[in-house]
């Protein structure tokens, strides 16, 4: 395996290699014997069951939900389908619900689950259900099948019509959610609330399912699926699947003086390849993954032998390409993370990242794909310049070490909430038996929704009586629904929030899209329409924003000596006065911009320092507000080692004199993360609740960093509208010292 690790002996850029031991396989036997179709199928098979196997069977028949958090490869399908099947033999009524969060993934899975039916030899007739489904052969779906496989996007609009689905929902005896850990932010709480509403309506219908939860490795397992679900469940983390030996490298291209992470990432490509090692590299966008690609191909004397794989693509093409890995015909596929589900591409050897995902779960589960069938596996990660990135090259046993993220979603928003009520209004009337299900949030919506004229009183419970289909005001991804639309030549270029459209199609705004340049010459607030030309430019632009934050309602406050920390409603008021033109790294004008604020509230938390820490500060030639401001950046870049997230989901302020009207603490320093959608995701009070970790994280990232006045891998921001002014690092370091101080002492 030494010689097959796809990097160059004596490599600079190799800053730590983690030697994984394999492990055998771990086996064991229900202690009542499977149902004689299963055992018969198994014993001829050959298939002996791991022990997480067994004891998912076991609590599912001791009628507990259930989540598993078992490695990529660790056999889950079979783990969850056993019990399932098992139900399913022995009430011949009883169906399964199984909920995937791609079509490409439930189309895998439902090969799996037909050849299972096959081997097995009783029919459970497997369907897939979703908006490519051909309404001819929906009825025979609805009245047949026993296991249908769906997604969350398609179950929003089944559930009004559950009347249509009373043989199903009646017998729904299992719901399997497969890789949950993609139901966070608001999307997660999007889901939460329609599993909810999935669980009132098969209570109507006489039905009472059990949950089964597939998810990456969280930090918080059992308090996520009972966030996700409303119920509790069991946890099986200790897999007993068998493992080969894998060397995980860490690889920065910063230690090699002009080197990129996207041109490394496909040299060390090339190299495994070279090797003989059937290598997937993960790319972190369409974009990348195609330049990747085609520069592989561009170095290869066969190019057929490399491909892209991403989103966008046709079923058929991303078929082939699956097949050619099975069969070996490929030996290296670029692709964004769309690979990173457990669609079945055979056993690999090898995986490169290029580019840290956001997330230690996410990167074990990239790196997961190689060596399925137990055989010696290379896992590289090649860094980028971002701070994360750089946090865990100078500190790989924080990343080998640590627990994984906390998973955040927040089904109690009352902005999703309320969408969410609706659509439940327009599928049975709302009663109080409700609360039990939906939360305290229920009552205070009911008035201000009635008054709306879309929901009314009825003896029966409030009914919905808008004009339109509940479901389909009610986006599931939390999209904005206030978009704006990029015009060229007759044709849409993009679509984006209002937000996105302030940042990237203001008046004036270079855009690229799909590597093509073009310039705003109009953005019309009315129809919300952009308009923009192609041109050829040497010069990009970027917006200049101001931040101002009104803390509201305080719900949760606690004192550390003179820190006090606080979370609660904030209102955000973003100002767009102008954008600078850069042309080769420097400010070449700044230009103004006529925009209305941005304004809208949401979920912070915020900590307020002892009014002396200004005075100190500048007593020893620190500049009070680099610091503050350093030290809110850190904190955000750093928040994604504790948090899954990303750290566009969130915001920042600090100021030396926060304005709390009516408080005794007005006018002193300050600094408040922010949810960035409106109503909030939870990711802030999780954040609060985690200061003394995120803050000894991002003391350590400054800290350690090698520059003497900030840089992008500690810093400084590329979301900051304020052109990364002002900055001081070693007044970031102090104020973090300050803040991780009272927290741990406090």
């Amino acid at each position: 395996m030494q010689r097959r690790t796809g990097i160059r002996p004596g490599d600079p850029g190799v800053v730590h290699v983690e030697h994984l031991p394999g492990r055998a396989a771990l086996y064991d036997r229900p202690a009542e014997p499977l149902p004689a179709p299963l055992a018969v199928w198994l014993e001829r098979d050959g298939i002996r069951l791991y022990t997480h196997q067994v004891r998912a069977v076991e609590e599912v028949r001791r009628g507990h939900d259930l989540v598993m958090t078992t490695p990529t490869a660790s056999g889950k399908t079979l783990a969850f389908t056993l019990p399932v099947l098992e139900r399913l033999l022995a009430d011949p009524c009883a169906t399964a619900l199984y909920l995937y969060p791609t079509k490409a993934l439930a189309n895998d899975q439902l090969r799996a689950l037909r050849a299972i039916e096959t081997s097995v030899g009783v029919p459970f007739e497997p369907a897939l259900y979703d908006g490519d489904t051909p309404a001819a052969v929906r009825p025979g779906i609805r009245n047949r099948s026993r296991i249908i496989l769906s997604n969350p996007y398609e179950l929003h609009h089944v559930l009004p019509w559950h009347a249509k689905w009373h043989r199903f929902l009646s017998g729904l005896s299992v719901v399997v959610v497969d890789e949950a850990h993609r139901y966070r932010g608001v999307f997660g709480a999007n889901v939460a609330l329609l599993l909810r509403r999935l669980r009132r309506v098969c209570r109507h219908h006489s039905g009472d399912p059990l949950f089964v939860l597939s998810t990456a490795t969280l930090a918080n397992p059992v308090e996520f699926a009972e966030v996700l679900t409303g119920r509790r469940a069991s946890l099986i983390d200790e897999s007993g699947a068998p493992r080969g030996p894998h060397e995980f490298v860490f690889y920065n291209p910063s230690a090699k003086a002009g080197q990129s992470t996207l041109v490394e990432a496909k040299r060390i490509l090339l190299d495994c390849v070279d090797q003989g090692l059937q290598t997937l590299c993960f790319a972190p966008s369409r974009k990348t993954a195609e330049l990747i690609a085609s520069w592989a191909r561009d170095d290869l004397a066969d190019p057929a032998l490399i491909a892209s794989y991403r989103a966008g693509y046709l079923p058929a093409e991303r078929r082939e390409i699956e097949r050619g890995l099975k069969e070996g015909r490929l030996r290296g596929v670029v692709t964004t993370n769309a690979l990173e589900l457990g669609i079945d591409v055979g056993g690999l050897d090898a995986v490169v990242i290029a580019g840290y995902p956001g997330s230690v779960s996410a990167t074990w589960q990239q790196a997961g794909r190689a060596g399925r069938t137990g055989e010696p596996a290379l896992a590289v990660l090649v860094a980028n310049e971002g701070p994360l990135d750089q946090y865990y090259m100078r500190h790989p046993r924080a990343f080998f070490a640590r627990p994984h993220e906390h998973a955040c979603l927040d089904p109690a928003n009352p902005m999703v909430l309320a969408g969410h009520l609706l659509c439940a209004a327009a599928e049975l009337p709302l009663t109080d038996a409700d609360l039990s299900l939906f939360g305290e949030g229920l009552t205070p919506l009911l008035e201000p929704l009635a008054s709306h004229h879309l929901l009314r009183p009825t003896p029966w419970g409030h009914v919905y009586c808008g004009r339109g289909r509940a479901v389909d005001a009610v986006d599931l991804a939390g999209r904005d629904e206030d978009r704006f639309t990029v015009v060229a030549d007759g044709h849409l270029l993009e679509t984006l929030d209002r937000g996105q459209a302030y940042r990237e199609a203001h008046p004036g705004a270079v855009l690229l899209h799909q590597g093509e340049t073009y310039r705003v010459t109009a953005m019309d607030l009315a129809t919300r329409s952009c308009t923009a030309e192609p041109v050829e430019v040497d010069y990009h632009t970027q917006p200049l924003f101001s931040t101002a934050i009104t803390p509201g309602t305080v719900d949760e406050e606690r004192s550390f000596g003179e820190l006090t920390v606080r979370t609660g409603e904030v209102t955000v008021v973003q100002e767009f006065p102008g954008y600078r033109v850069r042309r080769y790294g420097e400010t070449v004008a700044v230009l103004p911009l006529e925009l209305p604020p941005l304004s809208f509230e949401t979920t912070g938390c915020w900590w307020a320092f002892s009014p002396q820490l200004a005075t100190e500060l500048a007593a020893i030639g620190i500049d009070p507000a680099g610091g503050l401001h350093g030290a809110e950046h850190a904190l955000i870049g750093c928040l994604p080692v504790h948090l899954l997230c990303d750290r566009n989901d969130l915001g920042g302020f600090s100021t030396l004199r926060f304005s709390m009207a009516g408080r005794s603490e007005d006018g002193r320093p300050g600094i408040c993360i922010y949810d960035g959608l409106p109503g909030g995701a939870g990711l802030a009070r999780t954040a609060a609740a985690l200061l003394p970790e995120i803050a000894a994280t991002a003391l350590r990232l400054v800290v350690d960093c090698p520059c003497e006045d900030g840089c992008p891998s500690c810093i400084y921001s590329p979301k900051c509208g304020n052109d990364n002014q002002p900055l001081d690092k070693r007044g970031t370091a102090a104020v973090l010292e300050a803040l991780l101080g009272a927290a741990t002492t406090g």
